[in-house]
């Protein structure tokens, strides 16, 4: 039984909820309805897609531009209109072509959340390439093996991502790189006749509403054309790039969508009508572009419905709360760390954050307090939480409202043209209330892993992605996700396979056993800590590995805490760490 409660001035103690999952995503898709949905054979697997989705990455560019002088992007005092985005996006694309890029050809994009961000997306996708970022918070190494792995032909970089990578491009099939943003310290790598400033391509983010009209490149698109590469840690220590297509991104735009009014329905509502003359919708981007989630869930589908990203450099809980005063911000989360720095900032009855109108976030266990304290400190605005990962090209599961007031340790429902089941170690669906590893199927998963069929062949089987999550289903369908079964943690939306920094702490010449484990944490809901056993006579402090980590892989993976353990670390009868009985060593940190 669900507690009752009344939302905003009407009533509803006796009537939540109004209408079940079912028959509210019934409604929402029924024949001529806007959320309608058809079935289609995708790679000989019968699929559920949204019928009125836009086909292509091309469709929604075309979209934004009908949104004109609207402001799109924000970044400090940079801003630029619809127009002015597909203007600089156009002038790209054309010298994207001229410097060879055909279909199917790998673009790489690298470099921090700025407006040159979605312009290089958008430009080398209208070509039909294959758009591939890569995590801007990795060192030299890790975006070489990327650069490698893909087989990128071409660079779209920041200055700062340039230095770390200028000594590691002659390692890459890399022709050609265009630099944003470059200051003097980065000069020198321009006596390269393949490196030029992007800025001498396209101009600067406020001259780009000068640039041509343009023409869209004559490249023909379908929706089951390759369009990205996501890189995802993989269990060997080696990323895997997840193999995107068109309709795997564009399934974005409707999934978010269908959520708000599934939970007009549930209270017995009609769901609203979108107001043309209503304000401008507006994100706070908290998470990189790099992701999935900021990617696919953010950025495309604030282009196609014409809401407004306001970026920042880098987090800080009060700039970002003068930022949503400053630009009537309506929606903001990321990670559950954004909303708790927010809620607990000693200076946020100083700014005016009445326009927030959500606050959602995915990415990282989340406590159901911070619920709570949502509805409380914002009571106009809806919590809201999903789940998906890389694989699934962002959006899974969606959960806001009441649902998520009512089951906050939930991740919500699947989207109604994606199924979820908890299957056993056979593979044999369990029924609800059952625990094991949750699969996904839906036009939103991957095609595979970019040029790794076993891997491919051990994660995807009939359109089914083994997520690696252990999970239960309830009578409803709502998702409920308990552990992992991969030995990977979640650091504030980052995925941390534990392989991988384990690893790199074995390469230590001192270290002779070592394990990460997940060390809580109220906001960034866990970090990485570290257990070492050292070699008998070896002498290493927690400083130098910790230090010897940050050499090798980015910052985020670098253990917080080392504590060493005297002897080998425990295992079981099969020679695995157990890693329950070194958690406890950081229950009360």
């Amino acid at each position: 039984m669900v507690e009752r409660k009344a939302v905003g001035s009407r009533d509803l103690s006796n009537a939540w909820p109004a209408m079940s999952i079912v028959q509210a995503h019934a409604a929402l898709t029924a024949p001529g309805a806007p959320f309608e949905m058809e079935t289609l054979d995708i790679r000989g697997v019968p699929t559920r897609t949204w019928k009125n989705a836009p086909p292509t990455l091309a469709h929604v560019f075309a979209a934004g531009r009908a949104h004109d002088d609207k402001v799109f992007l924000v970044h400090d005092d940079e801003r630029v209109t619809f127009e002015a985005f597909g203007r600089a996006t156009l002038a790209l694309a054309a010298r994207l072509r001229a410097d060879g890029i055909v279909k199917g050809d790998r673009v790489a994009v690298v470099m921090r959340n700025l407006p040159e961000w979605p312009v290089a997306f958008f430009a080398a996708a209208l070509c039909g390439a294959i758009v591939t970022p890569l995590n801007a918070w990795w060192t030299g190494g890790e975006l070489e093996y990327g650069l490698v792995d893909s087989g990128a032909k071409l660079l779209i970089v920041d200055a700062e991502r340039l230095a770390r990578l200028t000594e590691h491009l002659p390692a890459t099939a890399i022709e050609h790189v265009y630099v944003a943003r470059a200051v003097d310290e980065y000069s020198e790598p321009f006596a390269n006749p393949l490196i030029v400033r992007l800025e001498g391509i396209i101009g600067a983010p406020m001259s780009w509403a000068d640039l041509p009209a343009g023409e869209l490149p004559p490249v023909d698109l379908v929706p089951e054309d390759d369009a990205t590469i996501f890189y995802t840690s993989g269990t060997t220590g080696k990323p895997k790039g997840a193999l995107g297509t068109h309709r795997n991104i564009v399934s974005n735009i409707m999934a978010s969508a269908i959520s708000a009014a599934r939970t007009y329905l549930r209270r017995g509502e009609m769901p609203s009508v979108p107001d043309p003359a209503a304000p401008q919708k507006a994100t706070l981007l908290s998470v990189p572009f790099f992701h999935a989630t900021g990617c696919h869930a953010v950025m495309s589908p604030s282009l196609f419905a014409g809401a407004k990203l306001v970026m920042m450099k880098k987090w800080d809980a009060e700039r970002a709360m003068a930022l949503i005063e400053r630009e009537r911000v309506t929606g903001c989360g990321g990670v559950p760390t954004i909303a708790w720095q927010i809620i607990e900032h000693s200076a946020r009855a100083n700014y005016d954050l009445s326009s927030l109108e959500s606050v959602s976030y995915g990415g990282a266990p989340s406590a159901p307090e911070l619920v709570r304290q949502i509805k409380a400190n914002f009571p106009k605005s809806q919590p809201g939480n999903g789940w998906g990962m890389t694989e699934t090209s962002a959006t899974f599961t969606h959960h806001m409202g009441e649902d998520y007031e009512h089951r906050p340790d939930s991740c919500g429902p699947p989207v109604p043209v994606c199924d979820l089941k908890v299957v056993d170690a056979s593979g044999n669906a369990l029924p609800p209330g059952e625990i094991g590893e949750l699969w996904g199927k839906g036009p939103n998963v991957v095609k595979g892993y970019w040029n790794k069929p076993e891997a491919s062949a051990e994660t995807f089987t009939d359109g089914w992605v083994h997520t690696g999550d252990l999970a239960r289903l309830d009578e409803e369908g709502f998702c409920f996700i308990l552990d992992r079964a991969k030995d990977m943690l979640i650091r504030g939306g980052e995925n941390i396979y534990c392989v991988e920094v384990e690893n790199a702490l074995y390469e230590h010449d001192a270290v002779m056993d070592a394990a990460i484990v997940a060390r809580p944490h109220k906001s960034l809901g866990e970090e990485p800590a570290a257990v070492v056993t050292l070699s008998p006579g070896a002498t290493a402090t927690a400083d130098e590995l910790r230090a010897f980590v940050a050499s090798r892989l980015a910052a985020f993976k670098v253990p917080v805490e080392v504590r060493f353990w005297d002897g080998p670390l425990p295992r079981n009868a099969n020679g695995k760490i157990v890693k329950t009985e070194l958690r406890d060593l950081f229950k009360a940190a």
